[in-house]
C-alpha cells in the first residue's frame, strides 16, 4: 500500500509533465478563443480588438457552415459503420486458426501506421484512377466502363479512404476482445444446436458490445478532424468540404485569422457534445 510520503513524492515528480501536457493543450485554445473576438487579417494589416460575437455570427450564417456540418456527419458515420462491421467481420476470421496467421494480422494491421497524405495520394492515383488505376483495370477486365471515383463518387471515395485507414484499428481493438471470450460458452452453444449466426447474436455481439462502444469513441474524436484525406483528393470541392476544411478555407484562402478562429471554437464545442454523448453510451455499457 501506498504511503502518503510516496504519494505526495509520486505528485511531485508527474507535476512537470502535467504542466507541459496543460500548456501544450490550453496555450493554443486559449489563444484561439482570443483572436475569435478580434478582426485579424495579418496580409491585410488589419487588428481591430473587441468585435465581440460577430466572427461566430458570420461563420455560422454562413451558407456553407451548415453544408460542412452535414458532409462532417456524413463521413462520420460512414466511416464509423465500415470500419466498425468490416472490423467485426475481420475479427472473427482472424481469431480462427489459419495458416500463417501472425503474418495475416500483421498485413491487415498496416494501413493503420501509413500516413493519411500517403494513404490519399496511393489510392488516388493507384487505386482510383479512371486510366490507370487498379481498379479501373478491373473494370475493364469485366467489360465496364471505368467510373471517376473522385468524380462521381467524391464523398463516397473519402470514406473509403478513411475507412481503410482505420479499420485496423477496430479490428485489433474488436479481435482482442474475442479472444478475451470464453470458448466453453460458444462450445455449449454449439452441444445445444446453435447455428453460427445465432451464436454471434446471442454470444459474440453481447460479449463485443463494450469494445465496439470504445472504438467508436476513440474513432469519432479523431475523424471530425478529417483533413488531409480532403485536401489531397478533392480540395473541398464537388460537396466534400467539412467543417475542418472549412475553418482551414476562412484562415488561408481568406487570410481572416479571427473568422476561422471563431469556427475552431465552435468546432470544438460540436466535438466535445458528441464525444459527450458517446461517453455516456460507453459508460452505459461498462457499467453492464
Amino acid at each position: 500500500m501506498a504511503t502518503r510520503h510516496s504519494r505526495g513524492i509520486a505528485r511531485i515528480m508527474i507535476t512537470p509533465a502535467v504542466i507541459v501536457l496543460l500548456g501544450w493543450m490550453l496555450v493554443p485554445l486559449v489563444m484561439t478563443l482570443w483572436f475569435s473576438f478580434h478582426d485579424y487579417r495579418p496580409q491585410r494589416g488589419i487588428y481591430e480588438c473587441c468585435v465581440g460575437f460577430e466572427n461566430y455570427a458570420r461563420f455560422l450564417g454562413s451558407s456553407s457552415f451548415l453544408k460542412a456540418v452535414f458532409t462532417t456527419l456524413i463521413m462520420l458515420g460512414g466511416s464509423l459503420g465500415i470500419t466498425v462491421i468490416g472490423g467485426i467481420f475481420l475479427a472473427i476470421l482472424l481469431n480462427q486458426p489459419i495458416w500463417g496467421q501472425g503474418i495475416v494480422r500483421v498485413l491487415v494491421i498496416a494501413p493503420f501506421f501509413v500516413m493519411p497524405t500517403v494513404s490519399a495520394l496511393v489510392w488516388k492515383n493507384m487505386m482510383m484512377d479512371p486510366v490507370n488505376g487498379i481498379l479501373a483495370h478491373v473494370w475493364a477486365a469485366f467489360g465496364a466502363e471505368p467510373v471517376s471515383w473522385l468524380t462521381d463518387v467524391p464523398l463516397f471515395s473519402i470514406i473509403m479512404i478513411v475507412s481503410w485507414q482505420w479499420l485496423p484499428f477496430a479490428t485489433l481493438i474488436l479481435l482482442t476482445a474475442i479472444q478475451s471470450l470464453d470458448s466453453e460458452q460458444l462450445e455449449a452453444a454449439e452441444m445445444d444446436g446453435a447455428g453460427p449466426v445465432p451464436r454471434f447474436v446471442s454470444i459474440i455481439l453481447p460479449h463485443l458490445a463494450r469494445a465496439i462502444t470504445v472504438v467508436i469513441l476513440i474513432e469519432t474524436i479523431f475523424l471530425l478532424s478529417i483533413f488531409a484525406e480532403i485536401f489531397v483528393t478533392t480540395q473541398g470541392g464537388l460537396g466534400t468540404k467539412t467543417l475542418t476544411y472549412l475553418i482551414y478555407e476562412r484562415v488561408m484562402e481568406s487570410q481572416n485569422v479571427g473568422l476561422g478562429s471563431a469556427g475552431g471554437i465552435l468546432a470544438v464545442i460540436l466535438a466535445n457534445i458528441i464525444a459527450i454523448f458517446l461517453m455516456r453510451i460507453v459508460g452505459k455499457n461498462l457499467d453492464r
